[in-house]
């Protein structure tokens, strides 16, 4: 979340080390950031659980954190920096990262796939 925040917050103007032009990249970076961090958080609160939790909260509270980083992330690019700007559409990849992360952790531990929530 470090890197995330950093990435976000710095200035590349000037930086012409990165001329890709595909339509969007951007918010496919968004998207690809978010659906890792979803997948991370998710990893991360099942360990840190030790099976106090179950399987749906631990995803719910790393959706929901991740879903209000991301808003506070572009209120802070919008209102405290000159050479960044907090988009609309950015919250949505964001969110849309989250959610596909988050579903394909869901699937990943689901009953039929034969690994475990639970250690």
């Amino acid at each position: 979340m470090i890197f995330i925040t950093v990435l976000s917050l710095i200035s590349f103007e000037g930086d012409n080390s990165l001329d890709i032009n595909i339509p969007y990249f951007d918010k496919l970076v968004h998207f690809t950031f978010y659906f890792i961090a979803s997948i991370l958080g998710g990893l991360f609160g099942r360990e840190i659980s030790k099976d106090t939790l179950l399987k749906s909260k631990v995803l719910v509270i790393s959706f929901l954190g991740l879903l209000l980083y991301g808003i506070i992330i572009e209120v802070i690019q919008n209102s405290l920096t000159t050479y960044r700007s907090g988009e609309f559409m950015d919250v949505l990849a964001n969110s849309a990262g989250a959610i596909l992360g988050t579903l394909f952790l869901w699937g990943l531990f689901s009953k039929g796939s034969g690994r475990k929530w639970e250690n």
